[in-house]
């Protein structure tokens, strides 16, 4: 029997991403990719002349993101260990795309820290940069204004089957642009 995370990679998670706003030739970066069951098929979408950023501060997951890469062929996937620190290592305006998956709430971040991480991801994001922001864990109203309140446009809000906890949910996206 297929898993939810098997059926999630091969039936909705290049659609979603797709319609989230995910195109060819972007530079995304995957905030807190986990396991990678976004990076994948951000990686995919992408293609070879894009690249997707995998960071997290857990290096196992970076290792299973890696290995998931190598058995898949994708050459494109730069995996970016932060050991929690806040600072993103890339240039500035360096990324198309931010994904920022059940990441942002207060198990991870404290306001202020939260604050900080935004500022940061505002330096890395080109302009209009897509700023996709799945908020697990908090209210759909606080999270947008809290990134509005970081200098990023609201865009749209999408109802999605999306990954879990190694399972579906249907559950909000809120998109976001660089201003």
């Amino acid at each position: 029997m297929e898993s939810d995370t098997q059926k999630w990679l091969r039936q909705y998670s290049e659609k979603v991403l797709k319609q989230v706003g995910i195109t060819k030739n972007r530079n995304v970066l995957d905030f807190g990719c986990g396991s990678g069951y976004y990076t994948i098929p951000a990686s995919q979408i992408v293609g070879n002349k894009g690249k997707v950023y995998a960071l997290d501060k857990d290096r196992k997951y970076l290792s299973e993101v890696a290995k998931s890469a190598q058995s898949r062929k994708l050459k494109n996937i730069q995996t970016i260990s932060t050991l929690g620190e806040l600072k993103i290592p890339l240039e500035d305006e360096s990324v198309n795309v931010v994904l920022l998956y059940d990441v942002i709430h207060s198990y991870y971040f404290s306001s202020t820290t939260r604050k900080e991480l935004l500022r940061e991801i505002y330096r890395v994001s080109k302009h209009n940069a897509l700023i996709s922001v799945y908020p697990r864990h908090m209210e759909l109203q606080d999270a947008q204004d809290i990134i509005e309140n970081a200098n990023f446009t609201f865009e749209s809000k999408l109802f999605k089957t999306l990954l879990h906890d190694s399972s579906l949910v249907q559950d909000y996206l809120l998109n976001f642009r660089k201003k």
